[in-house]
């Protein structure tokens, strides 16, 4: 493997795999309101938060932590600014007190926020305007949760970043080197010194949360129902542990996740059954750090094409990342890797996302079923073969056109889904 692409691949897990306190979208708002209020230099009267499409979606049904159980795009911008943390970027709101709890639910009672949906090309985009007397704070963020692309203050710009990606494409950067060789041979020959940070960190921050989850009462307790039913076999506690960091997550709790793709679900998805299956393969800890290697640049290069939120689920592309890993570590080569993404997306690419909420920890724990099943296939010499829906003859070629049925095919199915949750 080359040099250039050994650090490309190093940096991409750097910048990807982040920790964040509590549902990203909700997170991004706190991050652009507590922002919005330092630019402003006192706590705001008034809030204006215009929010696209997806942003409603993934704010409406989901807990935000630091609250005491309150929902919505109100609340997350309130608490924002009331015990808000900007510098710490998407873990903003790890500090929040009591006093800062109490106001912010005194401020939703005076109902100083007005929220409005943004009519944007951009999937993730959302502006606060705060307002305190005669002055005017305002905050724009674009493509990513922590991306501040405009601020202004008394309506005049302080900082603007030049927007390289047109207006009708919301993907992520170009991630062009990879593919299913090039993450093999990282994997493979990366120094652990270079990534064990990154990589420690995710298994601390996700089995804290996911054994959290397990023994506390959040949402419809998906992981802990999968236990209680089916016991702890390998293949059960594969999907039970990420459900069960989900149910805890999507109900507020305020533990920390290390993030994949812009998501805390998919961060959990795509490791915590690769640590499950290491553990009971007697594996070690650097057979451990190689496997997440392959799960989560797996999930990441999925991704890369369809953008952070879509009308497709990305527990799918995690839990294909997980099943890659854990193919791995049960010492399939590129060939095997290849194939258990190609037999999950062949499964379960159709899975919509209608934001995040409770049932995302059903979502997740069917699409690691998913990929089990995939591998169980790989192992077995067992395949779908090209021309059979959407898979091709190369494996490269089916993840991009599954990005391509995302991106494109599901806009309407965006649309439509939206309409459908915001109705009556």
């Amino acid at each position: 493997m080359n040099h250039m692409d050994m650090e490309r691949c190093i940096a991409v897990l750097r910048k990807e795999l982040i920790p964040a306190f509590g549902c990203t979208e909700p997170i991004a708002i706190a991050y652009a309101a507590a922002k919005a209020r330092d630019i402003l230099g006192a706590e705001p009267e008034r809030l204006i938060v215009s929010c696209s499409g997806n942003i409603v979606k993934n704010v409406k049904g989901v807990v935000v932590p630091a609250t005491g159980g309150l929902k919505g795009i109100e609340a997350a911008a309130v608490i924002g600014i009331t015990g808000g943390d900007a510098q710490m970027e998407l873990e903003v709101l790890h500090s929040v007190d009591d006093a800062a709890q109490d106001r912010a639910r005194k401020l939703l009672e005076d109902k100083i926020c007005q929220v409005k949906l943004l009519k944007s090309d951009e999937k993730l985009h959302i502006i606060v305007e705060a307002f305190w007397g005669s002055h005017q704070a305002l905050v724009e963020l674009k493509h990513t949760h922590t991306g501040i692309v405009r601020i202004e203050r008394d309506g005049q710009v302080v900082f603007l970043e030049e927007v390289a990606k047109a207006a009708d494409d919301d993907t992520e950067e170009s991630l062009d080197f990879l593919d299913f060789r090039t993450i093999y041979e990282f994997a493979q020959s990366v120094k652990l010194e270079d990534i064990r940070d990154i990589l420690k960190r995710q298994i601390d921050y996700n089995t804290s949360i996911a054994e959290y989850g397990m023994t506390h009462s959040y949402g419809a307790n998906v992981g802990a129902t999968l236990i209680e039913v089916y016991g702890r076999d390998i293949k059960i506690l594969a999907k039970a542990l990420p459900a069960a960091g989900s149910d805890a997550r999507m109900g507020g709790c305020e533990m920390p996740v290390v993030i994949n793709s812009g998501s805390g679900n998919q961060g959990m998805t795509v490791s915590l059954p690769v640590i499950a299956y290491a553990k009971e393969l007697g594996a070690s800890s650097e057979q451990l750090y190689r496997a997440l290697c392959v799960s989560n640049l797996t999930a990441i290069y999925q991704k890369s094409e369809i953008g952070r939120l879509s009308a497709y689920c990305g527990a799918v592309s995690a839990a294909a990342g997980a099943g890659a890993g854990i193919v791995w570590l049960m010492g399939g080569g590129v060939e095997e890797i290849a194939s258990v993404v190609s037999n999950t997306l062949a499964n379960v690419a159709g899975i919509i996302c209608d934001g995040a909420k409770a049932s995302c920890a059903a979502k997740i724990a069917s699409s690691v079923e998913a990929a089990i099943m995939a591998l169980n296939l790989t192992f077995r010499g067992k395949s779908f073969h090209a021309g059979e829906g959407v898979v091709k003859a190369d494996a490269n070629t089916t993840v991009k056109g599954v990005a391509t049925i995302a991106r494109e095919g599901m806009q309407k199915t965006d649309e439509v889904i939206l309409n459908v949750m915001v109705g009556d």
